[in-house]
C-alpha cells in the first residue's frame, strides 16, 4: 500500500478526544485516525451509490402529485 503524509490541525479538543479514544482502541493516533477517515469515506462512497442506483430507477411519476399541488411562486419571490 502507498502512504502518502498530509499535515493534519485540528481544534485542541478534538486532537484530545482523538488522543483518548486511540488510546482506548491500543492503537496509534495515526492508526486512528486513518480508520476514522476510511470509515468517513465508505459510508460517503456507499450513500453516492445508494442515490445513484436509486435515481437510476427513478421515473418521476412519482412527484407529480406534489408538483401540481404546489403553489405557483414568481422566480425570484422565494424566501431564503
Amino acid at each position: 500500500m502507498t502512504k502518502a503524509a498530509y499535515p493534519l490541525k485540528l481544534p485542541n479538543s478534538i486532537k484530545q478526544a482523538e488522543q483518548r479514544l486511540a488510546k482506548e482502541d491500543g492503537v496509534s493516533l495515526n492508526q486512528w485516525i486513518s480508520s476514522a477517515v476510511a470509515q468517513k469515506v465508505g459510508s460517503v462512497e456507499t450513500a453516492a451509490e445508494f442515490f445513484k442506483a436509486r435515481a437510476a430507477r427513478a421515473k418521476g411519476t412519482g412527484i407529480m402529485p406534489f408538483l401540481i399541488d404546489a403553489p405557483d411562486i414568481p422566480e425570484g419571490a422565494h424566501k431564503d
